[in-house]
């Protein structure tokens, strides 16, 4: 099994994060936490990968003759993808809604925000 996946993985959430920490702007935060989602979609495909494996049909074949893929995984990415891109979205429409409220996107400008 490679590592490749895992330390792609591991570079693409610490990038969204280091986005995350540094953001000056609003909509780049948003956009660094879907980086950070995304480290989650490679994660979980490099869970359920098996080298030479196929998908889990087993109408022609009897089952255990041949390695397939666990569908579990591919079906919780799918659902992590969707999940992220529902967040997004609302996020983005969060963003919009506090630029037209308070004219800007940057965090430290918004001073009726502090407690």
């Amino acid at each position: 099994m490679s590592v490749l996946p895992y330390v792609s993985a591991g570079w693409l959430f610490l990038a969204g994060c280091y986005g995350l920490a540094t953001s000056r702007n609003l909509i780049h935060a948003v956009g660094c936490l879907s980086v950070c989602q995304a480290s989650t979609y490679v994660l979980l495909l490099a869970i359920g990968y098996r080298r030479g494996g196929t998908a889990p049909v087993f109408s022609d074949i009897a089952p255990g003759s041949r390695p397939v893929v666990d569908p579990v995984v591919q079906a919780l990415t799918l659902t992590d993808i969707v999940i992220g891109a529902t967040v997004t979205a609302l996020l983005l429409s969060l963003v919009v809604q506090i630029a037209k409220r308070h004219g800007t996107v940057d965090p430290d400008q918004l001073s009726e925000l502090r407690g």
